[in-house]
């Protein structure tokens, strides 16, 4: 198959939801040739290390979905390789329903959204989860001394498949990092025009 993420996400009864649609005609095209989709490039280095955050599914064992986001500084989900990303999971509410739903069930859905540019990653990974006292070589690698909160896990997640979502629908949003960045320019040329007219009070006096 080409697209390897299609041939992961297109079961028979999504299939059979294409036909009904009138969209199956359209992606089985892309169910030929060499495989593609699944080794990370530049261009999803670059997004990846560049977000501070994520949602990711997982599914328990009675097939309860669930969705998680995982949060902390600009590159805390770390590129290990082409094929596997890492991250230090801090210590949260301790409900530990994504890492009950995992030690079930290996599989996970990752988005990762850039809201201001209306970008999204979709990434299918299978996830192993090592406990902090286990691999401390694994928590130095992933964890940040700077960010200052208690790292429990070290998560490896095996991509398997990956695809850019279409922007539509998504509604431009913005940290406040960016909007900062946004309005410096303007925040700079009014402290200029105060000083401007500071100098032309001055004269005047």
């Amino acid at each position: 198959m080409a697209n390897r993420f299609y041939e992961l996400a297109f079961t028979p009864s999504v299939k059979k939801a294409q036909e009904h649609y009138g969209s199956r005609a359209h992606f089985s095209k892309f169910e030929r040739g060499p495989d593609k989709n699944i080794v990370l490039g530049d261009a999803e280095a670059d997004f990846i290390e560049s977000r501070d955050g994520f949602y990711m599914a997982t599914v328990s064992e009675t097939g309860r979905p669930y969705v998680q986001f995982r949060g902390g500084p600009p590159g805390f989900l770390k590129l290990l390789d082409e094929r596997t990303l890492g991250y230090a999971d801090f210590r949260g509410n301790l409900q530990y329903i994504s890492v009950g739903n995992l030690r079930a069930n290996s599989k996970a859905a990752l988005f990762l959204m850039d809201y201001a540019n209306q970008r999204r990653l979709k990434l299918m990974a299978g996830v192993e989860i090592f406990e902090a006292a286990a691999r401390p070589d694994l928590t130095e690698k992933l964890g940040s001394a700077e960010y200052k909160a208690k790292v429990e896990r070290a998560v490896i997640l095996n991509i398997e498949a990956f695809e850019w979502n279409c922007p539509q629908h998504i509604t431009p949003r913005y940290t406040l990092d960016e909007v900062r960045a946004m309005i410096s320019p303007h925040i700079e040329h009014i402290a200029k025009l105060e000083k401007e007219i500071e100098n032309l009070k001055a004269e005047r006096r």
